[in-house]
């Protein structure tokens, strides 16, 4: 639904847009458009039984300028020259942690008596009661002691480390778009309005540098970036488009390719493997690349 209908929001906010004053109208708009999407699942989910909710990661190019929208825990970075630049950054319970503590303190009736907005180095057990124990809540980045209460032996509203945390031990994405019928397992307390359906925006201006046909802007699902670093997408974007002639455009499909089945490896004895005989990815690969420079482009 996202993937039909989202580029449909966007381009009617982008309408509305007598001039383009300022690059803040453009990124107002782009956010706008994703709270409409996620208010249209919500009215429709019943109707057309929509259920479960995505990441969306978004590329708009208007007027010399790039606007990567991202919500989820999909990834995006240019590579020019062989640099790499963040376009992007993931939204997972570990990197919006405060965010998150804060909302469980400003409404505890969020958590129900089931959750605590504290964060503790592990589960506290009953018999630590009065004990002294480090803890962090949603004004702290360093960690602090504290005298262990009643209410600390609730389980904690976001839990667990990398791939396997988690929001009220259930979704280990943060920003998104559905997800309104979300609840914690055996439990009624829904997990909606922890998530939030707004995209952060970054903005890069193609006209400030010379792109070549090697420089390229990198999508890629979770799928993708759980088993291959930045570094590595840079150095087989150099293998790949360097085995083409460059005003060739099919070497933009074969770097996707090739960065897809790189991220799923090979089947072995022991399931598909990489190079390195780590298990390949077990999730969605899905990669986008689109060139920014070379014949025909915006430069």
């Amino acid at each position: 639904m996202a993937s039909r209908l989202l580029h449909r929001h966007i381009r009617e906010q982008l309408k509305d847009l007598k001039e383009v004053t300022h690059e803040s109208l453009v990124v107002g708009a782009i956010e706008n458009a994703f709270q409409l999407m996620d208010e249209q699942m919500a009215r429709e989910r019943c109707g057309h039984q929509v259920e479960g909710g995505c990441c969306a990661l978004v590329v708009i190019y208007l007027l010399g300028k790039v606007y990567v929208a991202n919500a989820g825990d999909s990834r995006a970075i240019i590579v020019r020259n062989g640099e790499i630049i963040p376009m992007s950054q993931e939204f997972t319970p570990e990197t919006e942690r405060q965010r998150l503590q804060l909302l469980g303190f400003l409404k505890p009736e969020l958590l129900g008596s089931e959750f605590t907005h504290l964060e503790f180095p592990r589960r506290v057990l009953p018999k630590e009661l009065g004990q002294r124990m480090l803890y962090r809540d949603q004004n702290m980045t360093g960690w602090a002691y504290k005298k262990i209460e009643l209410e600390d032996l609730r389980f904690p509203l976001v839990c667990g480390e990398g791939k396997k945390a988690r929001v009220m031990a259930t979704i280990g994405v943060t920003r998104g778009l559905g997800d309104h019928n979300l609840k914690v397992c055996s439990s009624t307390l829904p997990i909606k309005p922890f998530l939030s359906c707004f995209p952060e925006v970054r903005v890069y201006d193609l006209t400030q540098y010379e792109h070549c046909p090697d420089d390229v802007l990198v999508l890629g699902t979770d799928g993708l970036w759980d088993v291959t670093t930045d570094c590595e997408v840079a150095a087989t974007v150099d293998r790949v488009l360097s085995a083409y002639e460059p005003n060739d455009h099919s070497r933009y499909t074969a770097l996707a390719q090739a960065l897809v089945l790189g991220a799923r490896g090979t089947p072995r004895d022991r399931g598909w493997r990489l190079p390195n005989n780590k298990l390949g990815s077990g999730d969605d690969i899905s990669v986008f690349v689109i060139p920014l420079g070379g014949p025909g482009s915006y430069s």
